[in-house]
């Protein structure tokens, strides 16, 4: 689109529930978006957006939410989003079905740095509806699998119903990535680890000298894991956090998504830890 503020028209070609509370998404270009061969654009690395940006989708009269997409950044037929159920916006998307048409902008902000994590080991940790950014990034890395090193998701979710995404988890271990889960509590059927996410640092074998760690979820979580991540020789500027925040305009205007000095939308979503910590929720 020649106007990445304007919103286009894109139809709902998928849904598949992921938890009791939560939906993924796959939306389309419509005919009548305008953009060429119905396609999403790509940018100079053939890529429809960085993993780690974020989109907003919404319906007019409804109001717009913003969601970091989860499929893979190459895709340029469809883009896949993530979405709880939890207010006025989300709550609408949750009533749809497959075929209806609703609009999306973006993508915007800053993604992960994929110049820097390039030739590194790599740490992903996520919590609850914070997988979406992990995903897009693990399809970029499956693609680029010879440039990486060893790489780990370590995913936490409260109970087996909730851990999202699961048949994409299978995959990813297919694609030798090594995925490990853990849940809040003991649940009847569970056999794999219970407790939080930083608990899991004890399973991964990395090269502390040259990994990387990328967060995305709660606060706590995220300020707990630099604790552990720190002892391993990963430091503040090896860590990279995508941030959570309710983001309206995409274009740093509304300052609803202030986090200290910084805007989530336009300096982030993705930032060093060191630029916002204590800034987290």
């Amino acid at each position: 689109m020649d106007n990445i503020y304007l919103p286009q028209l894109v139809k709902i070609v998928n849904i598949k529930e992921q938890s009791p509370t939560v939906k993924l998404f796959r939306l389309a270009p419509t005919q009548r978006s305008g953009l060429k061969k119905s396609k999403f654009e790509t940018n100079d690395n053939g890529l429809v957006f960085i993993p780690g940006q974020f989109v907003l989708v919404g319906q007019i009269g409804y109001g717009e939410s913003p969601f970091g997409p989860s499929s893979s950044p190459y895709e340029n037929k469809f883009i896949e989003i993530v979405v709880r159920k939890a207010g006025t916006v989300t709550n609408y998307l949750h009533s749809l079905k497959k075929g209806d048409v609703i609009t999306l902008r973006g993508p915007y902000g800053n993604g992960f740095p994929l110049d820097f994590i390039e030739g590194k080991d790599m740490v992903m940790a996520t919590g609850g509806c914070g997988i979406p950014p992990i995903a897009s990034l693990v399809e970029y890395i499956i693609k680029n699998k010879e440039k990486f090193g060893r790489i780990y998701v370590l995913y936490g979710a409260r109970s087996p119903e909730e851990i999202l995404m699961k048949d994409r988890i299978e995959e990813w271990k297919k694609e030798g990535i090594k995925v490990i889960l853990t849940i809040d509590k003991p649940a009847l059927g569970w056999d794999g680890y219970v407790g939080f996410v930083t608990d899991l640092i004890k399973e991964i074998q990395i090269n502390e000298a040259d990994a990387v760690a990328t967060m995305c979820g709660p606060g706590p979580m995220m300020d707990a894991l630099e604790k552990v991540l720190r002892p391993l020789g990963i430091s503040d500027r090896r860590i990279f956090v995508s941030m959570e925040r309710k983001m309206q305009c995409g274009i740093g205007k509304c300052q609803h998504c202030t986090t200290g000095s910084k805007y989530v939308c336009m300096d982030g979503p993705v930032f060093y830890y060191d630029e916002i910590e204590k800034n987290h929720d």
